[in-house]
């Protein structure tokens, strides 16, 4: 190892995410950082101080730790497939990094155990019935209408927008008192509110005179007036600013608790008692769904009634390919259904 220069895992990864920085959309070094986080953590329990010491048996070893869970704070007893694969490339692309700093060997990328995985493998299991929103959007409009909560929400289902895209939303990006309402999803990396594609995201979204109305009465009304670090006027507000994602993806888990909505318990809990009825551990609750399961929801139901992909691939920013692959989560019944009707009429 005499031609190897030493440093530490987290030294070795703090210089591949400054590297990216210069090639790389702020989301995907964000997202190669949280990656890498389990891979120096592991180094820290193996004692595995400089990057130097890394073979093919203990990229072998990561693995076999990551699959069965590890870092993962007792959550899951064993890590999907899909979510192991990705890391597992992200740590390739790293010690290809790490080689051309000369912290490990020029062929140390390659004994990185990639799996291979199924198609069914590939996509997320996670998915809302889109029968499940109207009925909760129809309950937080009756009991706290115009509501922080209430706003979000209506965001996710209508306008089908990632979570980042929601929370980087400015009052100057709403167009509210109009004919043809919109908002505007704008990419702005440089204050803390980066879109998924970086400017490829950018579009304006229309929405309906109702839901403006709900904007304009959450703005007018309960909305706390404030700016962010950057002295922009966010639109989804907190006492500290801008909403920040945490925030959001709670709010989502908060309220897809049927009994949350009047629906009673489908696991059978009484919610007095349920360890998970509750704001923070909201997320534990079996029928909870992320942000991301309102866009799968949101592109079915659009498909359901007919609208062509290529539009909804350009209302929500994403391409046809991957709408059909991982946010169409209708049954084969359903597809063959919508087959019909476009051939038929």
């Amino acid at each position: 190892m005499s031609d190897l220069s030493a440093i530490s895992p987290a030294d070795a990864v703090d210089l591949y995410l400054d590297s990216r920085r210069d090639d790389a959309a702020a989301w995907t070094v964000k997202s190669h950082k949280s990656r890498l986080r389990p891979f120096v953590e592991w180094c820290r329990v193996e004692d595995i101080e400089n990057m130097n010491a890394l073979d093919g048996r203990a990229l072998y070893q990561y693995r076999v730790w990551r699959r069965e869970g590890g870092y993962s704070d007792g959550d899951v007893e064993e890590l999907a497939p899909a979510t192991l694969e990705t890391g597992l490339s992200t740590l390739r692309t790293f010690l290809r990094f790490c080689a051309d700093i000369e912290a490990v060997h020029s062929d140390l990328f390659e004994k990185v155990p990639i799996p291979n995985l199924s198609v069914e493998d590939e996509v997320s299991d996670s998915k809302m019935n889109p029968e499940r929103v109207p009925p909760i959007l129809e309950y937080v409009g009756r009991y706290e209408y115009a509501s922080r909560d209430h706003v979000i929400l209506l965001l996710m289902w209508h306008t089908g927008a990632r979570l980042g895209a929601i929370r980087a939303l400015d009052l100057s990006d709403c167009e509210l008192d109009t004919t043809e309402p919109t908002v505007e999803y704008v990419h702005r990396p440089d204050r803390d509110t980066p879109l998924k594609n970086d400017r490829a995201s950018e579009r304006v979204n229309r929405i309906s005179d109702e839901v403006a109305e709900v904007l304009r009465d959450y703005i007018e009304g309960p909305r706390t007036e404030t700016t962010d670090d950057y002295g922009r006027s966010p639109l989804i507000t907190t006492e500290r600013g801008r909403i920040s994602g945490a925030t959001i993806r709670k709010t989502s888990y908060k309220w897809t608790r049927p009994c949350h909505v009047g629906e009673g318990c489908p696991h059978d809990k009484d919610p007095k008692t349920c360890d998970v009825n509750n704001y923070n551990d909201a997320s534990g609750c079996p029928s909870a769904r992320s942000p991301h399961d309102w866009r799968k929801a949101r592109v079915t139901k659009y498909r359901n009634d007919g609208v062509p992909r290529p539009i909804v691939s350009d209302r929500l920013n994403s391409s046809e390919e991957i709408l059909d692959k991982h946010y169409d989560r209708a049954s084969k019944r359903k597809r063959a259904e919508r087959r019909w009707k476009e051939l038929h009429g």
